[in-house]
């Protein structure tokens, strides 16, 4: 009896084979599956041509005045009475800045969401991409996600990706205040960028196994 169902199983899984498609069939049927050269950016991670930059400027963040680029636009019941505008939903578009003076060189926006997101402590959850206009990474772009303890000196944030040059970025960001306006006016942040990304100028193939 035993001999009996071992016979049978192994009839069962012998068919199983037979009937599945093979890896190769799969992935040319697979609507997702393409065997495009032309993605010789996503092959060259085969081959680990990645670099490493480290990016340095300034944002300008202006909270009021005729050059606004901060405005909240949602707030809870509780953001009035709350010591840190717990609720608090701003949007911005800040200028990117070569030097810590507003009139210096452009290089980028800084754009994306802010929400006061800590009942204790002053800080803002952030969902920002920095937009480069400049410079040998113009077009290109890099977002973050992730809590900003702005009463900190120094406050770290993660690169979770990026676009053009920076495609499947990953890294870390460092920021400090540099500059902060008695009046909330205008402050001037420091951000510095650790980042590793796809070099796309010596491409090269390869088959990605799907």
């Amino acid at each position: 009896m035993g001999k009996l169902i071992f016979l049978t199983v192994m009839v069962i899984f012998s068919l199983s084979l037979a009937i599945l498609p093979t890896a190769g069939y799969a992935s040319k049927t697979d609507p997702l599956y393409t065997d495009d050269n032309d993605e010789s950016w996503f092959h060259n991670l085969c081959h680990g041509n990645e670099k490493f930059a480290k990016l340095h400027f300034y944002v300008q963040d202006l909270l009021k005045g005729e050059n606004q680029t901060v405005y909240e636009v949602a707030r809870a019941n509780i953001t009035s009475n709350s010591a840190t505008s717990f609720g608090s939903v701003r949007v911005l578009d800040n200028p990117m800045t070569a030097g810590p003076d507003i009139n210096s060189e452009a290089v980028g926006r800084f754009q994306g969401i802010v929400t006061a997101a800590d009942l204790e402590i002053l800080s803002f959850s952030m969902n920002i991409n920095f937009v480069f206009t400049s410079g040998r990474f113009r077009g290109s772009s890099i977002s973050i996600s992730g809590m900003n303890q702005v009463m900190n000196e120094q406050r770290e944030l993660p690169v979770i990706g990026g676009t053009g040059a920076f495609r499947f970025a990953r890294g870390y960001v460092i920021t400090t205040t540099y500059f902060s306006d008695p009046d909330m006016e205008h402050n001037v942040l420091e951000y510095t960028i650790y980042v590793t990304y796809v070099h796309q100028s010596s491409m090269s193939s390869c088959r990605a196994n799907i």
